[in-house]
């Protein structure tokens, strides 16, 4: 039996890894998640082919479906998630950019990450293309963070056997310069999530278990990415 001492440091070191444990849970829970849902029902275009089995799939529609759960289901893990844009039509670049700032002036930029969510499309929607598969893009100048965030949302989707068939970086993360990835301050990604006018990704797309899937390729990949900056 250990003598009164012992016991002692026991228990100090008991209280000392709770609350290291809840200092960890208060930084995990002061990142803020912010979710875009892109384009708009006024957007031109941005629509499957006719023909399409299971009806025309939008894009902004689409992506609203897969950005709310995603801040659902962070909400429900004990994240602070929100979606930047709850209006149906479509909200100005700069305006999102003004929305995520706003937070990163707030709490820090480093306290802060956003990802937009789309779906890609390689032709003008008239007909059913080849390219498909799954990808994601940081700014042409981004910061290490994004690039780590971008390559935790990859991961997930190769996971799901999302590569499709395109060339994929040896960094797992495409580079461009789209304005919300220029222009926002915090950590950035943008995801394409599968071809739209591709009538397997479509169908994938359209589908239950792929809507789920790919709103866990989301949480997945963000919690990832928050678990390494806590590391």
């Amino acid at each position: 039996m250990g003598t009164v001492q012992d016991l002692q440091d026991i228990h100090a070191l008991m209280t000392f890894y709770e609350e290291r444990n809840y200092l960890s849970r208060r930084r995990i829970l002061k990142m803020k998640i912010l979710i875009d849902n892109g384009h708009g029902v006024n957007t031109p275009g941005k629509r499957s082919p006719k023909g399409g089995d299971k009806g025309m799939l939008y894009e902004w529609k689409w992506a609203r479906e897969i950005a709310k759960p995603v801040v659902e289901k962070l909400k429900e893990k004990g994240y602070d998630a929100e979606l930047i844009v709850t209006e149906d039509i479509d909200i100005s670049l700069g305006e999102r950019c003004r929305r995520v700032n706003k937070w990163c002036d707030k709490l820090g930029s480093k306290n802060c990450l956003f990802v937009s969510v789309h779906a890609n499309a390689s032709g003008n929607c008239t007909k059913w293309e080849e390219p498909n598969g799954w990808c994601e893009f940081v700014y042409t100048k981004a910061s290490s963070r994004s690039k780590q965030l971008g390559q935790c949302l990859y991961d997930e989707a190769y996971k799901k056997g999302l590569k499709g068939n395109r060339c994929v970086p040896d960094s797992r993360y495409w580079t461009a310069n789209f304005y919300v990835l220029k222009h926002t301050q915090c950590p950035a990604v943008l995801t394409e999530n599968l071809f739209y006018d591709n009538k397997k990704d479509y169908e994938y797309m359209m589908s239950d278990k792929g809507k789920a899937e790919i709103v866990d390729i989301h949480v997945d990949g963000i919690i990832n990415y928050i678990k390494k900056q806590q590391a």
